[in-house]
């Protein structure tokens, strides 16, 4: 009995990891929003770390999160680290800011390693403009194991749409 016990375990495990490796090396999530305003006003709501305390939905995740800002006050070369117990630990600079959108250096360091790219993509619309927050990353062994258990776009795309109808209230408002 213990023996069939055993194989069916191994049977579940090989299963699990061959449904893993087949899964795509990389990651992609993406929410939009219109903002009553021009990417100009958008701009610096983003390219200043500080401000997004205001906005980002990891800021009011950690009521202990430890923050760190370096390089340029805002723009690129703007850094910013942060390190809580939910939150997690990681850095982020920006790596380039134009009225087209910003590109940001996104690196994780706990609770997992991971190297992303997030962006911000302004498309001015007749009623104000279309902003699309994307991130794009590496999709590891352990991403892809987690990811046939939890529906990771849905939990990031979550945060994305959280973090975006703030950013939409703090530059109308």
């Amino acid at each position: 009995m213990l023996l069939y016990i055993i194989l069916g375990l191994a049977v579940i495990i090989i299963g699990i990891f061959i449904a893993a490796s087949l899964k795509p090396n990389t990651v992609h999530y993406e929410r939009s929003v219109v903002i009553d305003a021009s990417p100009e006003r958008i701009l610096p709501h983003i390219v200043d770390f500080h401000k997004w305390q205001s906005w980002s939905p990891w800021e009011k995740m950690d009521a202990d999160l430890q923050r760190s800002y370096s390089g340029s006050a805002a723009g690129v070369g703007a850094m910013y680290a942060w390190a809580g117990k939910k939150a997690g630990e990681g850095t982020m600079e920006v790596l380039d800011a134009s009225n087209g959108g910003v590109k940001i250096d996104l690196r994780f360091i706990k609770p997992w390693k991971a190297e992303c790219v997030a962006q911000f993509h302004f498309t001015p619309q007749p009623n104000g403009t279309n902003v699309r927050w994307t991130m794009d990353g590496p999709n590891t062994f352990m991403g892809k194991v987690f990811g046939l258990f939890v529906n990771m776009d849905k939990m990031i795309g979550k945060d994305f749409e959280s973090g975006l109808s703030a950013l939409k209230s703090s530059v109308e408002g």
